[in-house]
């Protein structure tokens, strides 16, 4: 992927959405998949996501704090094993707010969601807006392993405008205020291309949200 041919810059890809390459150093990284991997077991551990009209998302899912579930919430692994969600650790809530500072240069209320996704080479993910929490705090993506195309949308429609920005593993992309219910998805992800040193087969993506009241 041409790593270190040409250089990358933080980018404001949009209003209130901001792009920060390499933001989780190699420690970061590792110490971050090791949590995943222990989250992805049961019980309410990494599971296919069913649409109410009966089809299967292609990336698989585990939440944290509360389970997300096509379209709401719940204190359980409705739509899996049925357990109690995995809590959701002070550390995670701690490094979305330094990452909204970070970009965004704001604070927010304490974060208590997690939805981790597993994209394997053939996994995608469709134009969606992540719009089932009652607080319009910023949403924090962290992405590790295989590099993809990240789609950033508009919060009006599923179609152009839009913006394609390669997410590498490492890579930061926080979204909030006129930008927090765009429409965005994962046309793409490129096998092969995450660091061999981290030893991740495929892609990982934590995103951090506020649920509110």
């Amino acid at each position: 992927m041409d790593a270190g041919l040409f250089p990358r810059f933080r980018t404001e890809v949009a209003p209130g959405a901001v792009h920060v390459p390499d933001w989780l150093d190699a420690a970061g990284q590792r110490e971050l998949l090791r949590a995943c991997r222990g989250w992805a077991r049961p019980p309410a551990g990494l599971r296919t996501v069913r649409t109410p009209g009966g089809g299967t998302m292609s990336a698989r899912q585990v939440c944290l704090g509360r389970h997300w579930y096509p379209y709401g919430y719940a204190a359980t692994a409705v739509d899996g094993d049925g357990a109690p969600v995995k809590p959701f650790p002070a550390w995670l809530g701690d490094l979305a707010r330094r990452a909204v500072a970070d970009t965004l240069g704001t604070t927010t209320p304490p974060y208590d969601i997690a939805l981790i996704n597993y994209y394997d080479g053939d996994a995608r993910m469709g134009m969606h807006r992540d719009s089932d929490e009652r607080s319009d705090a910023p949403v924090v993506s962290l992405s590790l392993g295989d590099s993809c195309v990240f789609r950033f949308g508009n919060a009006e429609t599923r179609t152009r405008p839009w913006t394609d920005v390669e997410l590498r593993s490492g890579d930061l992309f926080v979204f909030g205020g006129p930008s927090r219910l765009a429409h965005h998805g994962v046309p793409r992800v490129h096998p092969g291309t995450g660091p061999t040193e981290l030893g991740l087969t495929g892609r990982l993506n934590v995103t951090l949200r506020v649920g509110g009241p």
